[in-house]
């Protein structure tokens, strides 16, 4: 799969293309749906297939601090459309130019600079300045260019919308069994094990963090988790949050992840931590001798999770 970062990098092969819009956010259970709609598409025509996305998301581009939580970063949600087959994803600055950009202005997007033969989108769908821009609008463009549009509808689970929402709903109150059958996986986080301030090493609990690079997070607390990318599935314990025991002024949470018997040196190393059950929420204790009796209870909890789920 092929990312091109913004209008100015397309090239011939790119035209001709079956078009989808959308940020996408967790590659859900209802993208995929429509992801093989696309992708179908795209094989009877000997099209590529593309979706059209926006870094940074037009919400966060607003109001970073009050954004919905991101279920996947760019680089997993690129890694999660690559296996469902997407050739192609268009990735467009969302900045002040982007947010002005007219409705006609996107079509011309759509027809001159893609010359695309097929665009899948909701009833719903929005776009331009004001969100000005309607599916009757995109209908009425196909119309006139000669390209198809095609209506897409929701994907229900328990006859509700699958949709980023819910899923977010559901990881907050700890359901993983429900997002991972809404997501069609494991809810997991995907990042690069960086320096901390190995403060865990004195608490007697190492661990491995990794950067959200995000205001917010769709989970916050203390979890049992397992650990993928470091030769075969590990298990071990997560904290979520800003570490309100240590008095430190980030507002970004972080992920730290002690691994159970482990002691290799893995700072640079892309993990997968694959959160399976919430143990409690994120708190503020009195001194680190309460953090370091919290963290040894926590490390007993997890332990006793993976022995109760043991066939």
């Amino acid at each position: 799969m092929e990312v091109i970062r913004g209008i100015h990098n397309l090239q011939p092969r790119h035209r001709g293309c079956i078009v989808t819009i959308g940020n996408f956010d967790g590659v859900h259970l209802g993208h995929q749906a429509i992801l093989r709609q696309v992708k179908q598409k795209s094989l009877e025509l000997g099209a590529p297939s593309m979706l059209i996305c926006f870094e940074p998301q037009p919400k966060e581009f607003f109001d970073a601090f009050s954004a919905p939580a991101r279920l996947t970063r760019f680089r997993e949600k690129v890694v999660l459309l690559a296996e469902q087959g997407i050739d192609l994803v268009l990735c467009l600055k969302f900045d002040e130019k982007t947010r002005s950009m007219s409705a006609p202005a996107f079509i011309d997007l759509l027809v001159k600079d893609l010359q695309v033969r097929a665009v899948f989108a909701g009833d719903d769908a929005r776009f331009g300045n004001d969100r000005s821009g309607d599916f009757n609008l995109l209908l009425a463009a196909g119309k006139k260019y000669d390209f198809a549009v095609t209506n897409l509808y929701t994907l229900t689970v328990d006859q509700a919308r699958v949709s980023s929402t819910r899923i977010r709903d559901c990881l907050a109150a700890g359901d993983f069994a429900m997002a991972e059958q809404l997501l069609g996986r494991p809810y997991s986080i995907t990042g690069k094990v960086v320096y901390g301030r190995q403060l865990g090493r004195t608490l007697d609990a190492p661990t491995a963090n990794i950067q959200l690079h995000r205001y917010r997070a769709p989970i916050d607390g203390v979890y049992a988790v397992e650990v993928e990318g470091l030769n075969g599935m590990l298990q071990g314990v997560a904290n979520v949050g800003v570490r309100p025991t240590l008095n430190e002024t980030t507002v970004k949470p972080i992920l730290e992840v002690h691994i159970f018997d482990f002691g290799r040196t893995i700072y640079g190393k892309t993990v997968r931590v694959i959160f399976r059950a919430k143990l409690r929420e994120e708190k503020k204790f009195d001194g680190l001798e309460a953090l370091k009796q919290a963290i040894s209870a926590d490390m007993v909890a997890a332990r006793a999770y993976f022995v109760d789920q043991r066939p």
